[in-house]
């Protein structure tokens, strides 16, 4: 088995890991980015009192729309990510080598080397799996209505109660995906598409940040007196932790941006709640929100991205580690 194939399954399954922990939260915070009622904004409510409001107005269940597409999405995401990103890294590792031999580096893949590798990655990912997450982004910020309207409630007839008093089809992933082709047919399932390929830089940075921590504890185990040059599942969980947290606040009012052109368009009334692209959406972000708008829920992310990448990597490398051993052992255990 290659390392593309083990770091490609290793990504997939720390990704739905990562994602099953703080889906709660990721549902919250689609909601912040994606709010233009200027009224509700003007009661601020914290993280754990938004879940709190989900929870008493439209159920638990609420705050895990969109869970079954969302995990295909992370696997899909994760797994094609980590593959190409294995694949593009081994060819910056052969060219390293190549230019080492002509006096050129030390042979190993430098910081810009690592940022391009990523950034290719990030890009194959985008173009492959954001209809998914137009997908998921719709069903997270879809509200559910209330279960009865007071006017319904009061009427004698019997059969015009028991309709009132009937709970809403549940919005489902059809549902998700029939209103995103009504609302702009095929290529609708690729709105955002451009501020998310601008976004490839927050994974850039996420594994350039990783990779120059990782490589620098290292270097300093291997020089220490102690023998112990491994590194901890708490310590990766920790370097993740800290490269995510880095590229997160440089990179969050794309996430905005595109959680805007994502979610549901709002055709009639105010002019504020429709984007046409992603030009027409920050200008409009700037003149009606100001700078703001394209911090909001940053908190909630922080907390969401930072807890989730942890989880990530450290059950990446943990899995990574695992299959690897497995496979050695397995070959030392073939007769000669």
């Amino acid at each position: 088995m290659s390392d593309a194939v083990i770091n490609g399954l290793a990504g997939a399954g720390g990704g739905i890991i990562a994602q099953l922990i703080t889906y709660p939260l990721q549902t919250v915070n689609t909601r912040q980015q994606t709010e233009r009622d200027l009224k509700k904004e003007k009661r601020k409510l914290g993280t754990v009192e938004q879940i709190g409001q989900v929870i008493k107005n439209e159920g638990w269940e609420r705050l895990y729309g969109g869970l079954t597409p969302s995990l295909v999405g992370t696997a899909a995401s994760q797994g094609v990510y980590y593959y190409f990103y294995q694949i593009f890294r081994n060819k910056a590792e052969v060219a390293a080598l190549e230019r080492s031999k002509l006096g050129i580096g030390d042979g190993s893949v430098g910081m810009l080397s690592s940022l391009v590798v990523a950034a290719l990655s990030g890009c194959v990912n985008v173009l492959l799996t954001n209809p998914i997450w137009v997908v998921v982004t719709r069903m997270q910020t879809h509200r559910k209505t209330s279960k009865s309207q007071p006017d319904q409630m009061l009427s004698t007839d019997p059969d015009e109660a028991i309709v009132a008093a009937a709970e809403p089809p549940p919005f489902g992933t059809s549902h998700a995906v029939q209103e995103v082709y009504d609302e702009g047919g095929f290529f609708g399932f690729w709105r955002g598409v451009f501020p998310t390929l601008i976004m490839v830089s927050n994974p850039s940075m996420q594994f350039m940040l990783y990779e120059t921590m990782l490589n620098k504890l290292k270097k300093r185990r291997a020089l220490s007196k102690k023998n112990n040059n491994g590194i901890t599942a708490v310590e990766i969980f920790l370097l993740g932790a800290l490269a995510k947290l880095g590229a997160t606040v440089v990179t969050y009012p794309l996430l905005v941006v595109k959680a805007r052109l994502q979610a549901k368009q709002v055709t009639t009334g105010d002019k504020r709640h429709h984007y046409k692209g992603t030009l027409d959406a920050i200008l409009k972000m700037i003149r009606y929100e100001g700078f703001y708008g394209f911090y909001k829920g940053m908190s909630t992310k922080i907390v969401q991205s930072v807890l989730a990448a942890a989880v990530l990597f450290m059950v990446k490398e943990e899995l990574v580690r695992g299959v690897r051993f497995m496979l050695t052992n397995k070959a030392k255990s073939k007769p000669p």
